[in-house]
């Protein structure tokens, strides 16, 4: 058990004895929340502006980091991360598309978060868009110097750090950052980070996934999906074997050994999340499809499959589009239902709901204008009762649905403001013909709610405006 300092000296100047000197603890307990980078008990929003210029330079890109508050998140409180930042690896290029995953998680164990930007499109050397992935530092005063994370294997693949997920995938306590490219190989920097040493150790997995292009591991998640202690990692990309290739999910379960294969997820899947949606203490995993098909679904679908001790259900709990009952909306062609997914309690009931968005949805006359639908989390899973829809039509909403915002582009599920209810944030990467801007709406026993909405543009949090910088393209949570 910890004894506060101030206890023990206490007690020994009662008893009339010298203090003597007490030890200093090797590190502070790990942060709270994986995504509190300053340690004031408030989780921080992430936001990506992958093409954003900088400096000059059109699509080297940048991140903001809104930190969380009593009063939740405002452009006034924030960190701008782009590679011209000082004490940030590498420079601003053209291209570089700093900004195009993230993660998060406390890596040095010192009480902070840390976060993890991928740079997919770095030149490191004479490898052409070889990327990069790096680690920015949290501390007392937020986000602030950093460290590379090299690719272990360049010539093998393109684009690393790609897509990226931090979760103790060996149980040991320590947080370990997954990073994947166009590749096969998804590299594992195992937790024991330093400042000036990096991982511990690393190995890697082989993927069978297509690779080349956008292919590869085109998005990792991380939970604990069997409750053994150790989180699990799913891998989506295209899945091949000897007989045929599709867009799937792998699920590796996490081990004191590593990282251990247990199946893949077969229907159509082009990203995944993870979260406990009917709070059996498992965490669950929810794909999407968001392309749709001619004989399933038109404008995309979301599938859930629901964690056990023995691991995951290969086959879907449920499968669910904008033609399932009780889901707002209708099942059309090109919506993207399912384009952005995230998972968090936004009632406080202790099951993780969903926030889905379908991105190019059609609303009254404005085209690709977007739309975000709420799913609540139920001891069955996903409910299609009491859903909520959003769109800058409605009521509350600041802005109005106009042609290509693409509301929805990022969704977030976290509480900003501590009040033990989710917040919902929002990206719209094509609002003002590109510029970008988020929303961030607060969660309430009831659900969301609108009257506290708060919205800005990349110009108020110093992203510039130039070109297309596209922000809220990608969003942490």
């Amino acid at each position: 058990m910890r004894i506060r300092t101030s206890v023990a000296l206490a007690a020994l100047l009662t008893a009339g004895l010298t203090p003597l000197a007490l030890p200093v603890p090797a590190s502070a307990a790990p942060a709270e929340y994986a995504d509190d980078f300053n340690g004031d008990g408030y989780r921080d929003l992430v936001t990506g502006a992958p093409s954003a210029t900088v400096g000059g330079t059109a699509h080297a890109g940048a991140v903001v980091v809104d930190y969380g508050s009593a009063s939740g998140i405002s452009a006034s409180r924030r960190t701008v991360l782009t590679q011209n930042t000082s004490g940030v690896p590498g420079t601003a290029e053209k291209g570089d598309e700093f900004g195009v995953a993230l993660a998060s998680g406390d890596l040095n164990n010192d009480g902070y978060a840390d976060l993890v930007v991928g740079a997919a499109g770095e030149d490191v050397g004479s490898d052409v868009d070889g990327g990069t992935a790096v680690i920015v530092w949290g501390g007392k005063n937020g986000l602030s110097g950093g460290r590379a994370v090299p690719d272990s294997a360049p010539t093998a693949h393109d684009a690393f750090g790609t897509s990226l997920a931090v979760g103790d995938l060996n149980g040991d306590g320590k947080a370990d950052l997954a990073a994947g490219s166009n590749g096969k190989d998804i590299w594992v920097h195992q937790g024991g980070f330093t400042k000036t040493s990096g991982a511990a150790s690393k190995y890697k997995i082989t993927a069978p996934i297509n690779t080349g292009g956008d292919r590869g591991a085109r998005s990792l998640a991380s939970g604990d999906v069997n409750g053994d202690g150790a989180d699990d990692l799913t891998v989506t990309g295209v899945y091949a074997d000897e007989h045929t290739a599709y867009d799937g999910t792998l699920v590796y379960l996490g081990s004191h050994s590593g990282l251990i294969y247990q199946g893949v997820l077969k229907e159509f899947s082009v990203r995944a999340t993870i979260g406990d949606i009917n709070g059996d203490g498992y965490a669950d995993i929810v794909t999407s499809d968001f392309w749709g098909d001619s004989i399933d679904s038109l404008g995309g679908s979301i599938s859930t499959h629901l964690g056990s001790p023995t691991g995951i259900g290969v086959e879907p709990a449920q499968t669910i589009d904008q033609d399932t009952p009780g889901v707002p909306g209708a099942d059309e062609s090109s919506d993207y239902f399912g384009w952005a997914i995230s998972l968090g309690d936004i009632n406080g009931d202790g099951y993780a709901d969903a926030a889905v968005s379908a991105d190019y949805e059609t609303i009254g006359s404005a085209d690709l204008t977007g739309s975000v639908t709420l799913l609540r989390g139920s001891p069955a899973g996903l409910s299609t009762s009491s859903t909520q829809s959003f769109s800058q039509d409605t009521v509350g909403v600041p802005g109005a649905a106009e042609d290509n915002d693409h509301f929805g582009s990022s969704v977030s599920l976290t509480d900003l403001n501590g009040d033990g209810h989710a917040d919902l944030s929002i990206g719209a990467d094509g609002e003002n013909s590109a510029d970008g801007a988020l929303w961030s709406l607060r969660g309430a026993t009831s659900g969301i709610t609108t009257p506290s909405a708060v919205s800005f543009g990349p110009s108020a949090v110093g992203v510039s405006t130039s070109g297309y910088p596209h922000f809220g393209w990608q969003m942490l949570g």
